[in-house]
């Protein structure tokens, strides 16, 4: 059996993956509430937060984007 290693694949830290799942669920959930009360600027936004963790390879970044996705979205869903 050949270590992932070898091949070239690399696992993401768990940290990445429950920010990549946390992101994901908060992304559906204002994706939802746009979508139902036809907002928008939040549905799109929401479905921004659901993906941008396929295209963002640091822990880091992934963070620091999901927090400031997440904050914007809570300033635009009562405004």
């Amino acid at each position: 059996m050949t270590p992932l290693s070898q091949l070239g694949i690399e696992l993401p830290s768990l940290t990445y993956l429950i920010g990549s799942i946390l992101f994901g669920l908060m992304g559906l959930v204002a994706w939802r509430h746009g979508r139902h009360t036809e907002r928008p600027v939040v549905r799109w936004s929401g479905l921004v937060l659901m993906l941008y963790p396929f295209g963002i390879t640091e822990t880091w970044m992934l963070w620091a984007l999901g927090l400031i996705l997440c904050v914007w979205i809570w300033l635009q869903w009562n405004d």
